[in-house]
């Protein structure tokens, strides 16, 4: 059976849904997207997403087609009618359909899409083996934009190398990983990059952080280099549907003696219990 989707406004078979081969999303990439993850059938860190949605969208001088109250319907929406235990809900605003000018049309109809895709978002993890790759994404990482070709590029170039994921390098230091933010601990100290426009903000980051407090570890934010993740005591990756994950080996280094070390597994335990908590 096929997966129920939503487009500007009407709820479709997904075989049914059609985009404009004019819209911007599809010719520049002039589109935002957020994923919410799902657990037990509801919503985590949805007013996060939401309100990163609005930044993204505000950056790119486009406004949003529904309400706060409107989006969370349509979330909850196909969360039911496809029967999601655990999994996430993918939107996407895009700026419209618009005879192809590099200029930002005005008054075009804008694009809303969303769907669902399930799989398993709890479980032990076995830890990550990542690559190093250099980073050639654009200067605005801060706006989560559908542009991900780089970022697909790196995942292949570790897939290709039989490697799980990719972090990625600029001037020495990582930035974050291909889809993920990316952290080291050492001597009971988190170190992970301070935000800027060099990386995404993310909505899992933020709460992870704030458990780490709660955990009386010390937390400095400031970038860290591909050396100090080799000799971490342990290193790791945050996502909305991935939450914490170990990462146990670095460009063929073993990290924490290639096992995920006990301060991720720790804050992957207490993060899915406070999300389950604040859950809709």
């Amino acid at each position: 059976m096929s997966r129920t989707v939503y487009i500007n406004g009407a709820f479709v078979p997904e075989e049914e849904a059609q985009v404009s081969i004019f819209d911007r999303g599809f010719l520049f990439a002039d589109a935002v997207y957020e994923v919410t993850a799902v657990l037990d059938g509801k919503l985590l860190e949805f007013d996060g997403h939401m309100a990163r949605l609005a930044r993204s969208l505000g950056e790119l001088e486009m406004e949003c087609p529904l309400t706060r109250g409107e989006l969370l319907e349509v979330h909850r929406e196909l969360v039911e009618r496809n029967g999601v235990e655990q999994g996430g809900v993918y939107l996407q605003v895009t700026r419209g359909a618009a005879d192809r000018d590099f200029v930002f049309p005005k008054n075009a109809p804008q694009t809303m899409v969303m769907f669902t895709q399930a799989r398993p978002l709890t479980g032990e993890k076995k830890g990550l083996k990542v690559i190093s790759t250099p980073d050639i994404r654009w200067g605005r990482r801060d706006i989560k934009t559908v542009q991900l070709l780089a970022a697909s590029m790196s995942k292949m170039a570790a897939k290709k190398q039989g490697k799980d994921d990719a972090w990625l390098v600029e001037d020495g230091f990582v930035t974050e990983g291909s889809s993920n933010n990316t952290y080291i601990v050492k001597d009971n100290k988190l170190v992970t990059r301070h935000l800027s426009n060099s990386i995404l903000p993310g909505i899992t980051r933020a709460a992870v952080l704030k458990l780490v407090a709660e955990l009386d570890m010390e937390i400095e934010e400031r970038p860290f280099t591909v050396e100090e993740v080799k000799q971490a005591d342990e290193a790791f990756m945050t996502a909305a549907t991935s939450f914490v994950c170990p990462v146990v080996e670095m460009d063929g280094t073993a990290i924490s003696d290639g096992v995920p070390g006990p301060i991720a597994k720790r804050l992957n335990e207490i993060y899915i219990e406070e999300a389950r908590k604040s859950a809709i």
